[in-house]
């Protein structure tokens, strides 16, 4: 399959690791001149430039985006949890949700905002939101991150509406077990709160998890996610917007 994407400009918040670097690095290998955004530079080579910044500070998502001389595409993938294992919702306090939102949820709509002029006037180009299976199914690991993933779904919806009518898509990725420092830290948060004698490596309790929630039984992996994201990118998804597609074993289904 012929993806014809040589040469587009692609913004790639969340780039230097996990599921942002394999999308960043997959629409690079497409021969796309890609730019990513992060809180930190990748610790090892990638085929791309990375611009240091926060996604929840509006000047500089903007500045980001001004970088640009067009733009094609934007794949906002940034996640961050609590940093606590919140089932119940109360082992958690009010105060630990408003950075889980400011960054998953309005990291987005500072992304969008930003390079809504630049998409509008050229009256063409996609944008993607990584969201998770969590957003869809009310996940009870960590509250506020499934929240601010289901808000994201959300202003997809919004956006793909709002964009349309200047030839620009917008859809959301949810992927599901993903091996990335985020999900083991829902790992590590989780075994905090066990004794000592029922504590798991990483390894065992990985195993365990994808036998309990994957019909396939298997980890999805950021290689599978970057390969749906420049799919969505490419004239063979000119007819898909609005939409959710899920990379994640059947998962939600087994929910």
């Amino acid at each position: 399959m012929q993806l014809n994407l040589t040469g587009h400009h692609v913004a790639v918040f969340g780039s230097s690791s996990g599921i942002g670097r394999a999308i960043a690095t997959a629409f690079a290998s497409e021969g796309c001149r890609v730019r990513g955004f992060d809180r930190a530079a990748p610790a090892e080579a990638v085929p791309f430039e990375t611009t240091v910044g926060d996604v929840t500070a509006l000047p500089q998502v903007r500045a980001f985006a001004t970088g640009f001389p067009v733009i094609d595409h934007v794949v906002f993938s940034v996640g961050a949890g609590s940093g606590k294992f919140g089932f119940p919702f109360w082992n958690l306090e009010p105060g630990d949700w408003a950075r889980v939102l400011e960054i998953n949820l309005i990291g987005a709509v500072n992304a969008a905002h930003a390079f809504a002029p630049g998409l509008v006037a050229r009256g063409a180009g996609s944008v993607l939101l990584v969201a998770s299976v969590a957003g869809q199914m009310g996940s009870q690991t960590d509250p506020p991150y499934s929240a601010a993933k289901a808000g994201l779904i959300n202003f997809m919806q919004c956006a793909a509406k709002d964009f349309a009518p200047h030839g620009v898509r917008v859809n959301a990725l949810s992927p599901g077990m993903v091996q990335t420092p985020l999900n083991q830290a829902v790992w590590a948060a989780g075994q905090k709160l066990l004794p000592e004698a029922q504590r798991q490596t990483y390894a065992d309790w990985a195993q365990g998890k994808i036998r309990k929630v994957s019909p396939l039984g298997r980890w999805q992996t950021p290689e599978e996610c970057a390969a749906m994201a420049v799919f969505l990118a490419s004239h063979h998804a000119r007819n898909i917007t609005g939409q959710t597609l899920n990379v994640d074993g059947g998962q939600v289904m087994h929910a």
